[in-house]
């Protein structure tokens, strides 16, 4: 109940006064830039910009062998830049610094390739030795894999018809597997020289597509936010991929030390294996997990013994995929995920092995992004974790 005493007191008016009525107050409809998180109003705008989205990943699929490398610079750069501004901090020229930068990338890459050449051919060696205790590990799963053999068999007699792409892979088949591994290092190669090509230019240019952008935007407001974008991927990107690398690191020392006392053999292959597959998130450690199970078939009689390596493996990637990386990325990143299953496999069905190790970055860009631009932070907050 409203009391009646502390309702304000009005003189009362003369006879021919104008008395005004109070109104009740009506709040002003809200403004759309108050909107936090704006949807697109009109059918329109949603239909163009999803064929938008789809002209520019079917323009990304076509000309993956170019775009790919592109991407992949842009990433490196992301982590060498810090570098390269220390060594100009320190008198060294950008163009020193950033060709010192790439000889220190590609001399370490090189050396990782020509330290593991020798186990790997090792174990190529082994692997027509090893099969019959495979099989004899596998001996529970022969009637289920003769099965699915005989199925397999029958849809190819059924679908085996003279058409155009049998003819392509017949000659493909007449090229030989030396002429496919031509084919594949020849590619390779390529993109190697077009990301090292990109990344020199783009270190040595340094921000100068941040100033030409922030030159040609209209406002102060325009201009602050793309530096703001541009400061936050750099910072954020640059530090999920160097703890991303450290953990990695950390995992394959874990998993060398660890398959060398158990008996596995060649612990350096085996380590460096787990050190490239962390980068590809749950898809990794799950192929990680099958190489070892069935490295452990092929060295091993007893079959627990042969579990035993994997079981290491798994336990090793439990602790840091579940307890030390998210305590470490929990603050910077939080991604749905859901979308980054979805991410990894619509990038690795894209661009392959490379797609699948840039998933998480590019989603990692695009929230960012998102949530500091205004039309897109209805995105932002789906692509949160």
């Amino acid at each position: 109940m409203v009391s009646l005493s502390k309702l304000p007191h009005e003189p009362p008016s003369s006879p021919g006064q104008n008395v005004s009525v109070p109104q009740p107050a009506v709040s002003p409809p809200q403004a759309a830039d108050d909107i936090e998180m704006p949807l697109p109003s009109s059918p329109q705008t949603f239909f163009l910009g999803s064929l938008l989205t789809l002209a520019v990943l079917a323009a990304v699929h076509a000309a993956s062998s170019i775009i790919l490398p592109v991407v992949l610079a842009f990433v490196l750069q992301l982590i060498l830049q810090p570098a390269v501004h220390l060594l100009d901090r320190i008198g060294l020229p950008r163009a020193i610094g950033a060709l010192l930068a790439i000889l220190v990338v590609v001399g370490a890459l090189v050396g990782f390739v020509a330290a593991l050449s020798l186990p790997a051919a090792t174990w190529a060696e082994k692997l027509p030795e090893g099969l019959p205790r495979l099989e004899t590990h596998l001996v529970v799963l022969k009637r289920p894999i003769e099965a699915l053999q005989k199925v397999i068999q029958q849809a190819e007699h059924v679908a085996d018809a003279p058409d155009r792409k049998g003819a392509i892979v017949s000659v493909r088949r007449d090229l030989g597997l030396t002429g496919a591994l031509f084919a594949g290092t020849r590619a390779v190669i390529d993109g190697l020289f077009t990301t090292v090509l990109v990344l020199y230019f783009l270190l040595v240019a340094g921000d100068i597509f941040l100033r030409r952008i922030v030159e040609v935007l209209p406002n102060f407001r325009d201009k602050r936010q793309a530096v703001d974008i541009s400061q936050q991927v750099e910072a954020d990107i640059s530090a999920y991929l160097l703890t991303i690398t450290a953990m990695n690191a950390a995992v394959g020392i874990a998993t060398a030390v660890a398959m060398y006392f158990c008996g596995l053999g060649d612990p350096l292959l085996w380590g460096a294996a787990a050190f490239l597959l962390n980068y590809v998130p749950i898809l990794g450690p799950l192929l990680g997990t099958v190489m070892f199970l069935l490295a452990g078939m092929l060295s091993f009689d007893s079959l627990w013994w042969a579990l035993l390596p994997p079981a290491l493996y798994f336990g090793i990637h439990l602790v840091e995929g579940e307890t030390l990386t998210p305590l470490l990325l929990a603050r910077r990143f939080t991604l749905n995920p859901v979308l980054v299953i979805l991410s990894l496999v619509f990038w690795f069905w894209m661009w392959g092995v490379p797609g699948a190790i840039l998933a998480v970055p590019m989603l990692a860009i695009l929230k960012i992004v998102s949530d500091r631009v205004r039309p897109l932070k209805a995105l932002g907050h789906i692509l949160e974790g």
